[in-house]
């Protein structure tokens, strides 16, 4: 398996990432060491949903497989749950390419 498993919780694919992928349904309150801080969730997070791992501002990239994947819609903690609602895709954006010249 390519990655890593945080405290049998989070499935971290490269080190560049700053999400982690929940290997089961994760519960409030669930702490999780990575790279010598803890991190806890303060929400219940879904399995095969991501984790922030840091800090996010409004457009902050995320990043998963090593790749930006999205940025950050709003203010994200450490543990916080990235999904719909706080994260927007940048992946196969043709409007983002049409609208300002970027490759889709």
């Amino acid at each position: 398996m390519k990655g890593r498993v945080l405290d049998d919780a989070l499935l971290l694919l490269s080190d560049a990432d700053n999400v982690g992928t929940a290997v089961d349904d994760l519960s409030a309150g669930t702490e999780i060491e990575c790279d010598g801080r803890t991190v806890t969730l303060p929400e219940d997070v879904p399995f095969g949903h991501k984790v922030a791992l840091e800090s996010f501002a409004v457009g902050d990239e995320v990043r998963k497989y090593g790749e930006v994947i999205g940025a950050a819609t709003r203010a994200v903690g450490p543990g916080e749950w990235v999904h719909t609602h706080n994260c927007e895709s940048t992946r196969g954006r043709g409007d983002r390419a049409a609208a300002g010249g970027e490759a889709a």
